[in-house]
């Protein structure tokens, strides 16, 4: 019987895994329960306008440039993007502002005015250790299965140990920042690094250091909205010859002695797969939302380990006093119990960090304010979307103390309905289950996380996982990562038995 390979869930990672499998003549079904593709980057309707909900920055750009000129598909023509010039516009309550730039040299010359010669000199240091931790983990951590130990050792040679020691696994995130920065400000900004991992940067493993680098490689605004990335990739994978059905639900994933058979819809129908990928949460599966028989599979997150979610407001909005950019971060003043409160206490902060995405800005901030545009605010939050959760009184009282702080930083900006949508722990709870709201799988505390996330490969043959929360981790680029891996995995252990392979010329056209 000719491979079939059912996807479930047409988010970015099945998305991937689907698009590499169709370019290589695997007949390729993807199923998802949401009326349209995207997951957690999805597109909310305001006032009758879409804003974008779920990830705003995109990085690693070369991910999607091998995936798509693997499919023989030009990603920069299908998906029009530009270059951003400034990463992000930071602010304090005391009225300090600081833009870090792609350009390097102009980032060291605003920190030079912002911190001092000697910090900017510092900070070099700092972004060239974050440097080295990334060229030291992309090959064999990234881009790879999931390692352990030993394996990644071996990986990067045991000639190169003191490579790997150099990364400081055993230190936290805010403590190796500590070596190489002094300014507290720069500290916290660095450190805000960890919340893209969903994690404390006092708990959170130095490594993480490797977004700085991430960043400074190049951040492009999409055309459109970040939206537009998860329909181009459905576009392309469809292209290929993948059949992509939404409002499609998985009740059950059904498998035999030898492996998965395929799977159940909720409407009863059967679907024959002889490989499932599941770009869901882990934990979806551990929990049994898929059937008790391939509940083993995949271990289970528990609650105490999930990663961070989210206040989040999309709003049609009228900001004033601030001049905002596309990317804007406005800090609090206790980072430490603003972490505290979420992850030990599981409340939300007395005064939270705020992040400000304006999506219709660029790298300046215009001449004439208009009087309304699509805007994503974003504070974090516990994942305790499937208990007693936040009391509408807990959410409002955050919503107050959100707002105070960014009129602290000088943005007055309303975030009252009906303006403005609010999806919390709660909603994506339900928007992703068995997740409690966790935005990112697992959070990444202590030296050992990497090594506990889920691998995309499962105990059941036949059975495989894509997503944020699985290896290599959360974010854009890394969950399409994982979809290569995926589909990787399929073609490696179950060889093709098609007697053509087709390929899609740039042209969009199907040989073969």
């Amino acid at each position: 019987m000719r491979t079939r390979v059912v996807v479930v869930g047409a988010g970015v990672g099945g998305l991937s895994a689907a698009l590499a499998l169709a370019a290589k003549g695997v007949d390729v079904l993807v199923v998802e329960r949401q009326p349209t593709v995207g997951g957690k980057m999805r597109r909310v309707m305001v006032d009758g306008a879409g804003i974008d909900g779920g990830p705003t920055v995109f990085t690693m750009r070369w991910v999607f440039d091998e995936l798509f000129a693997e499919a023989g598909l030009d990603f920069a023509r299908l998906i029009p993007h530009r270059p951003a010039g400034l990463l992000a516009r930071h602010a304090w309550t005391d009225g300090a502002r600081l833009d870090l730039h792609v350009d390097p040299e102009r980032s060291f010359d605003d920190i030079k005015a912002f911190s001092g010669a000697a910090e900017a000199e510092r900070w070099r240091g700092f972004m060239a250790h974050a440097q080295r931790i990334y060229g030291t983990l992309e090959a064999p951590f990234l881009r790879g299965d999931k390692p352990n130990p030993v394996s990644l050792t071996a990986r990067v040679g045991f000639g190169k140990v003191p490579e790997l020691l150099d990364l400081k696994p055993f230190s936290t995130l805010w403590q190796a920042l500590g070596a190489h920065l002094k300014d507290p400000r720069l500290k916290q900004l660095y450190g805000r690094y960890a919340t893209y991992c969903g994690s404390s940067p006092f708990a959170a493993t130095a490594t993480l250091m490797l977004v700085a680098h991430v960043e400074q490689e190049g951040v492009w605004y999409v055309e459109g909205g970040m939206h537009e990335l998860a329909l181009g990739l459905a576009r392309a994978a469809e292209k290929a010859g993948a059949e992509i059905r939404t409002s499609t639900e998985v009740s059950e994933i059904l498998s035999g002695p030898g492996g998965v058979l395929g799977v159940r819809l909720a409407d009863g129908r059967f679907e024959h797969a002889s490989d499932v990928i599941v770009n869901a949460d882990a934990n979806a599966v551990a929990s049994g939302l898929f059937g008790e028989e391939i509940a083993s599979a995949v271990s289970a997150t528990p609650p105490a380990a999930r990663s961070l979610s989210a206040l989040v407001w999309t709003a049609h909005g009228a900001p004033r006093g601030f001049p905002l950019v596309r990317h804007n971060v406005l800090f609090s003043n206790d980072y430490a119990d603003e972490f505290q409160q979420i992850f030990s206490k599981r409340k939300l902060p007395h005064e939270p960090t705020v992040y400000v995405c304006a999506q219709g800005r660029g790298d300046t901030a215009p001449e004439t304010v208009p009087d309304r545009e699509p805007l994503l605010v974003l504070v974090n939050a516990p994942a305790t979307g499937d208990g007693p959760g936040l009391s509408p009184l807990e959410i409002d009282q955050c919503r107050e103390r959100t707002e105070t702080l960014m009129a602290a930083c000088g943005l007055t900006l309303s975030l009252k309905p009906p303006q403005a949508i609010l999806t919390g722990p709660e909603e994506f709870h339900q928007l992703f289950p068995a997740t409690g709201g966790a935005l990112y799988g697992r959070a990444s505390h202590g030296w050992m996380a990497s090594f506990q996330r889920q691998g995309g490969r499962t105990k059941v043959p036949g059975l495989y996982l894509a997503g944020g929360s699985v290896h290599p981790g959360p974010g854009v680029p890394m969950a399409a990562l994982s979809g290569r891996i995926a589909a990787r995995s399929v073609l490696s252990a179950r060889p093709l038995t098609s007697q053509s392979r087709r390929v899609v010329t740039s042209g969009g056209m199907l040989t073969g």
